[in-house]
């Protein structure tokens, strides 16, 4: 039996292309202050100062520029300003996918209520709440939740306007193209030295 020499295999590491969190998606999954409101109220919750909480974390991440401004250089700061927004971007777009989950979980315990042949759905003992009050009461409060982060996250990407003069985007690494190695790279660049 012969063995045959099999050459060594390189793979090449590709790095998908994540699309990062945008305020626009927090937006899409967190209640507005309106909403908020309505829940807070019906739920007998505190009603939130929505621009008070915006307009706090704008001052604060301004103030932290403003603080750092003789340390860093100007593209420093952006990258530092980006890194801290985008937290929050992400915190808040978190919360509000959990506020989805929520809300789903509360709408489908009270809509198993309506059925009047189900025992483990119907209230519970007196004095007691049941499982869907319990879940619905879960998910006023995560939406309470999840629009305080919102604001701040608005906030705190008004500030990175303010302080570096663009609207906040998120990070996106750009992939290296499939396929190419460090050693092809490295080929193609001795390669040229040659003319």
């Amino acid at each position: 039996m012969t063995k045959t020499a099999r050459a060594p295999r390189t793979s090449a590491r590709i790095v998908p292309l994540r699309r990062g969190t945008t305020v626009e998606m927090v937006r899409l999954v967190c209640p507005d202050a309106a909403q908020a409101a309505r829940i807070a109220e019906s739920f007998g919750l505190p009603v939130l100062d929505s621009d008070g909480i915006r307009d706090l974390h704008q001052r604060l991440i301004t103030e932290t520029a403003d603080a750092l401004r003789e340390g860093l250089n100007e593209r420093a700061m952006q990258i530092h300003l980006q890194r801290i927004v985008g937290s929050y971007v992400g915190s808040a777009h978190g919360a509000g996918q959990f506020y989805s989950r929520a809300v789903t979980e509360a709408r489908q315990a009270t809509a198993k209520l309506a059925n009047d042949t189900r025992d483990e759905d119907l209230d519970g003992p007196v004095g007691f709440e049941s499982a869907a009050q319990r879940k619905r009461e879960f998910a006023a409060e995560v939406a309470v939740q999840a629009h305080a982060l919102r604001m701040a996250a608005e906030g705190a990407a008004a500030a990175y306007e303010h302080v570096v003069g663009e609207s906040w985007k998120p990070f996106e690494r750009q992939p290296e193209q499939p396929g190419e190695t460090v050693s092809r790279k490295a080929a193609e660049v001795q390669m040229a030295a040659f003319g």
